[in-house]
């Protein structure tokens, strides 16, 4: 039976101009919360990360990430006749998101200041890489340049190797803040009647998420090492080889968890007084001896033993999962947290929004196909056949 409950954005619609992540990340938060989110595509090609790869039944893992919940509308901006279709759908709509190329927006005269005196209550959000203004403003920017240009790539890695991450998570800062950002303006309209425009970076997303390591480094001082998967200034804390080949994640935070730790799991109490080891700072000046020891002590044990040791005495632990394996979280199961939704390619598993919400059920409708929904938000719009049959003639839609 369908969800019958009202969720936080039912009746609000949102027009985005969107291509890869961030943009596509912030409104399908949208589409979850109900909002009618009405993508606009290229014709013949769509968004681009439609063909990022192949590996989700035929579908690119991105894009189907991205993109459920939404209404595909293929036009081309640049035709004479997609202007009027678009000043349409703006002056029904509540939102307008973008992430097109720097500038781009305004020479379609797309600016806020231009839409603000047609729509007034029509909330622009703009992503991009370095967001108005300053030097870098007409950058190109993508996730990974992004992770680099905010100092993320000097801080992650081995000591003789920096690494990115291995998500996009350039794009999903910036599709966060703008997503909340969104939200916000949408209950100031509340108050004032009036719309937003809302300027989001990548850059300063990503160096908002920096801000431990650039405290760490202030005035000069020498940032976090890179330490792998490990913590850079705290230790026990990171990966462990096992007996049986698998690893383990360990997590002390306190000296009350590393007597506990010694006393329990090692079965080595005096290690915790131990002068070389009996704070934190010195744990991690001797890391490498201490964590011999570990390593020595684990090693007669499987991951279930040192899990179950660890939890015993109540010192904070993880798995080092692989794919495969949170596919089959046994928590993700428990807590019925994976859904399915339909595609082109049929129905695919998706993850439930993580924050869930007594009052009303989630979105999760399905992904859509290129220009999948062109012909019926035309004629929503008015638009005569004779006009449709121009537009398909010269592949504008």
């Amino acid at each position: 039976m369908k969800n019958v409950k009202p969720r936080p954005l039912d009746g609000v619609t949102v027009i985005s101009l969107e291509h890869a992540i961030a943009a596509p990340f912030c409104t399908r938060q949208l589409a979850d919360m109900g909002a009618r989110v009405i993508k606009v595509e290229r014709p013949g090609v769509g968004d681009f990360a439609r063909k990022y790869d192949e590996r989700t039944h035929g579908m690119a893992s991105h894009f189907v990430w991205t993109n459920r919940s939404k209404e595909s509308l293929t036009l081309d901006l640049k035709h004479e006749q997609a202007g009027p279709i678009l000043e349409e759908l703006l002056g029904q709509a509540d939102v307008l998101v973008q992430n097109l190329a720097p500038g781009a927006a305004a020479r379609m005269g797309l600016s806020f200041e231009v839409l603000h005196k047609k729509f007034p209550r029509l909330i622009v959000c703009d992503i991009s890489g370095y967001g108005e203004g300053g030097p870098y403003e007409t950058k190109k920017a993508y996730d990974l340049l992004i992770q680099s240009e905010s100092g993320f790539i000097s801080v992650t890695g081995s000591e003789d190797s920096p690494a990115k991450a291995g998500c996009s998570i350039a794009d999903i800062a910036a599709g966060s803040y703008a997503y909340s950002s969104i939200l916000n303006a949408l209950l100031l309209r509340h108050q004032t009647g009036l719309g937003s425009h809302l300027d989001v970076s990548m850059l300063e997303s990503m160096v908002e998420w920096m801000s431990f390591p650039l405290y760490y480094a202030i005035d000069g001082q020498k940032p976090p090492p890179r330490a792998g998967a490990a913590h850079a200034t705290i230790y026990p804390y990171g990966p462990f080889p096992v007996g049986d080949g698998s690893n383990v994640m360990l997590g002390l935070q306190n000296e009350r968890e590393w007597q506990v730790f010694c006393d329990k799991v090692l079965g080595q109490s005096d290690l915790a007084t131990n002068p070389q080891y009996d704070s934190n700072p010195k744990r991690v000046a001797n890391r490498e001896h201490l964590r011999g020891l570990i390593v020595a002590a684990f090693s007669k044990m499987t991951i279930d033993q040192v899990v179950q040791a660890l939890e015993d005495a109540q010192i904070a632990n993880a798995r080092v999962n692989e794919m495969k394996d949170v596919w089959s979280h046994p928590q993700l199961a428990a807590r019925g947290r994976w859904t399915q939704v339909e595609s082109p390619v049929g129905a695919l598993p998706a993850l439930l929004p993580p924050a869930t919400n007594n009052q009303f059920d989630a979105r999760m409708d399905p992904i859509p196909g290129i220009g999948q929904h062109t012909l019926a938000i035309l004629k929503q719009l008015g638009v005569s056949d004779e006009v449709v049959a121009t537009l398909r003639a010269d592949k504008a839609i």
